[in-house]
């Protein structure tokens, strides 16, 4: 069996150091910000996640592009050329072309290393819910599953992979088209909470509409409680946008009612949260459906 690498993109928002640990390999994907592009690293070398944050809350304009072709070429080649096949989980194709990029970059190289192998994986998933695939997909390559088997269990998984989060700000989601401007007015003057989904396409779903953020950040947590499959058998993910009491308070109520094997905080990187804004908070889990 060929070794192989297990690739796929920041905006998969995993601890820095649980991503090397699981020998993950990472490609940074970009953002802008102010008018200056940082590169999006797990470990925050360009730009770290409270300045970005701070950066918005002032007034900062952020945006992203996605990753081009010859860029995953530029990353994936030299794994290639020395003897190493790849499996890439990505970021939904519902939410950026970063994975469609990818595949036309593997096209291109598996023409050029016809004995090797390159897949491509859409995750359907964003933030730590791509990042929850990612660290089962490594823990099976971790006990010696082969790629072609890896490939079929992350497709076969992600849609198990449940998404629940919700944002501080309507405003950004406004500006990307998610609500409307009048939502966004109205429910920033009645306080409403918008609590929202990632469907079985990977697209953002908003789901309903909670009174204030602690009967929404409660939301996240019954949605857990009544959908997750055994959580007390799982690890379960959580990322935000700069919000760390929020974050105690969500992650007690899943610990102490529901007794995961463990639970990983992480920000919500700028690619995501440049759309999502400060204030957002996600918990990720496996369900039976999404």
């Amino acid at each position: 069996m060929s070794e192989y690498v297990l690739l796929t993109d920041s905006s998969c928002d995993l601890p820095d150091a649980l991503a090397r640990e699981l020998g993950v390999e990472i490609l940074p994907l970009k953002v802008n910000l102010n008018g200056q592009e940082f590169r999006n690293y797990l470990d925050e070398r360009e730009l770290k996640s409270h300045d970005f944050y701070e950066a918005l809350r002032n007034g900062g304009a952020a945006s992203t592009s996605a990753v081009n072709p010859s860029e995953f070429v530029e990353l994936m080649g030299p794994m290639l050329e020395r003897g190493l096949d790849i499996l890439y989980i990505a970021f939904a194709t519902a939410l950026s072309s970063t994975c469609q990029n990818g595949a036309i970059a593997a096209e291109e190289l598996k023409a050029k290393y016809p004995e090797r192998k390159v897949y491509v994986v859409d995750s359907k998933c964003a933030s730590m819910g791509q990042g929850l695939l990612v660290y089962l997909a490594a823990l099976k390559k971790r006990e010696g599953m082969g790629i072609d088997e890896l490939r079929d269990f992350a497709a076969a998984t992600a849609p198990r992979v449940v998404h629940w989060f919700t944002v501080d700000d309507l405003f950004f989601l406004k500006r990307g088209g998610r609500v409307s401007a009048a939502t966004a007015a109205v429910g920033t003057l009645l306080n409403i909470k918008p609590v929202l989904h990632v469907d079985d396409e990977g697209r953002l779903i908003n789901m309903f509409k909670a009174r204030g953020r602690r009967a929404a950040v409660k939301a996240l947590y019954e949605k857990c409680a009544t959908t997750g499959d055994n959580i007390q058998n799982q690890h379960v993910f959580i990322s935000h946008g700069d919000c760390p009491g929020d974050v105690e308070y969500l992650a007690s109520l899943v610990r102490d009612n529901l007794h995961p094997l463990d639970i990983t905080v992480s920000p919500v990187g700028p690619v995501i949260g440049a759309h999502s804004g400060p204030g957002t908070l996600a918990l990720f889990f496996l369900g039976d459906v999404r």
